[in-house]
C-alpha cells in the first residue's frame, strides 16, 4: 500500500498557482522521487523527468546555454530534476531556465541540504520555494490506518524507523537488512564525500557517539577528546550530519536565570531505524534498556514533522537547572511557553516546582495514552493505552 505524503497537495498547488522553482530537501530513501511522480500525476501538465546522473542530460543542464536547455525542454510543461546538486554550476542553470523560459514548471530534489543550498541560494533568491521531506510520519500513516493500527505499530517504528521501505517491509530480519544496506551504500558515503574523508572512522564512531546520548546533553569537548578530534572538526561533522538529514539538534531553555542550564545541546535522529543500527541493536522493546531514550527521540521528531508539514513554527528547546529539576521538551510560540515531559510507561507526572514558580506556562505529560494527539492531532484508541 503507498503511503500518501502530506506534502503531495501543498507541492501540487504550489506548481499550479506559481511560477517559482520547488526544491525538495530529504535524507536519501525518504521518498522524494516517488513523492515528485505523485506530485506530477497529478498535474495535467507534460512532464520531463530528469535523473542528473544520466550524462546525456548532465552536460545539456550544466551548459549555462538557454538555446540547449530550451532543445531539451522543448514542448514540455514541467520539468522534474531529481538529485538537482549533482549539476555543475546548478543555481545558474535553475536561474536561466527560470528566467529565460517562462511558464515551464520546474521541481528538483536534493539529499544534501548543504550541498544544493549552497549552490542555488543566491542565483535563485526570490525564485524558489524549499520544502523538506522527512520520514514517513505517524500523521501520514493515520491516512490509511486507524489510530488503533498505527498504536499497533509503535514498537516496530521506536525499532526499526520509518523509512518507506522498512514500513512496508514485513520481516523484521528484511527490515534490519534493508537499513543495514542504506548504512553502508549512503549513510557514511555520501558525509564522508561532503566531508572529502578517505575513511569513515571516526564518522561512525561520532554517530555511535550520539546514538548512545539520545535525550543526555552532549558535551562538544568531550566528543573531541574521546575522537581525538579537535573540537572544530567534530563542529564541523555535526554541521554536515544535519545538513544531511541524519541527525538535528534541540538546545536548552534560557530566560538567563542563573539557576538553568542551556550551553550544551541535545542530539536527535530524524529516524529511529539509523539510530538503532549504529549501535547494532534491533531487540525488541522488551529485552531493552533503553526504551525511554527511542520514546523521547520519536516523540520529538515526530512533533518536529507534524509542526513542519503544519505550518507552524515554535522554537524548541529541553530544559534543566542546576539542582536538577528538568523537562524533557519546551515550545515557544507567540510569546507563549508550554513544557512537556515524556513517559514511556508511567502515565502521569507533575511538573518540577521551580518551572511553575519561574514561568507562566502550560504543562503535559506525554504518554502513550495521548500521545497521537501530540505527534498528529489524532486521539490514541483505548485498546492501546498503558495497562496497570
Amino acid at each position: 500500500m503507498e503511503i500518501p505524503r502530506m506534502l503531495t497537495a501543498q507541492i501540487a498547488d504550489k506548481l499550479r498557482t506559481t511560477g517559482k522553482v520547488i526544491v525538495i530537501y530529504g535524507a536519501r530513501q525518504t521518498g522524494k522521487t516517488t513523492l515528485a511522480r505523485e506530485i506530477i500525476s497529478r498535474l495535467p501538465y507534460k512532464s520531463l523527468s530528469v535523473n542528473a546522473d544520466q550524462k546525456k542530460y548532465l552536460e545539456i543542464l550544466a551548459s549555462r546555454d538557454s538555446e540547449r536547455i530550451r532543445s531539451l525542454v522543448d514542448g514540455y510543461e514541467l520539468l522534474f530534476i531529481d538529485e538537482a546538486q549533482r549539476i555543475g554550476e546548478t543555481g545558474l542553470n535553475l536561474k536561466i531556465i527560470h528566467d529565460e523560459i517562462p511558464g515551464l514548471k520546474v521541481m528538483v530534489t536534493g539529499s544534501s541540504s548543504i550541498d544544493l543550498a549552497t549552490k542555488i541560494s543566491e542565483p535563485l533568491t526570490g525564485r524558489k520555494i524549499v520544502y523538506r521531506l522527512f520520514p514517513v510520519s505517524c500523521q501520514e500513516l493515520l491516512a490509511i490506518h486507524s489510530p488503533f493500527d498505527v498504536a499497533a505499530m509503535l514498537d516496530d517504528l521506536l525499532v526499526y524507523g520509518a523509512y518507506p521501505e522498512t514500513i512496508q517491509t514485513k520481516a523484521h530480519k528484511d527490515k534490519q537488512l534493508y537499513l543495514e544496506e542504506i548504512g553502508n551504500s549512503y549513510l557514511f558515503k555520501d558525509v564522508s564525500d561532503l566531508l572529502s574523508l578517505r575513511n569513515h572512522d571516526k564518522l561512525e564512531n561520532l554517530l555511535r557517539l550520539l546514538a548512545f546520548q539520545v535525550g543526555s546533553e552532549v558535551s562538544l569537548n568531550e566528543l573531541a577528546n574521546t575522537l581525538k578530534m579537535n573540537r572544530e572538526t567534530v563542529e564541523n561533522y555535526l554541521k554536515i550530519l544535519e545538513d544531511t538529514f541524519i541527525i538535528f539538534h534541540m538546545g536548552g531553555f534560557s530566560r538567563n536565570l542563573r539557576k538553568e542550564v542551556s550551553k550544551m545541546n541535545k542530539y536527535y535522529f530524524y529516524d529511529l531505524g539509523i539510530r538503532n543500527y549504529l549501535i547494532n541493536n534491533f531487540n525488541s522493546l522488551q529485552q531493552r534498556n533503553d526504551a525511554g531514550q527511542l520514546w523521547e527521540n520519536f516523540l520529538v521528531a515526530e512533533r518536529a514533522k507534524f509542526l513542519a508539514y503544519s505550518g507552524n513554527p515554535v522554537n524548541a528547546y529541553f530544559w534543566r537547572t542546576y539542582t536538577g529539576a528538568e523537562l524533557d521538551y519546551i515550545e515557544e510560540s507567540g510569546g507563549m511557553l508550554a513544557g512537556y515531559e515524556f513517559k514511556w510507561s508511567v502515565k502521569q507526572a507533575k511538573p518540577p516546582r521551580s518551572w511553575t514558580e519561574s514561568y507562566h506556562a502550560s504543562f503535559r505529560c506525554i504518554n502513550r495514552e495521548n500521545y497521537l494527539s501530540f505527534i498528529a492531532g489524532a486521539s490514541t484508541p483505548p485498546e492501546s493505552r498503558i495497562q496497570g
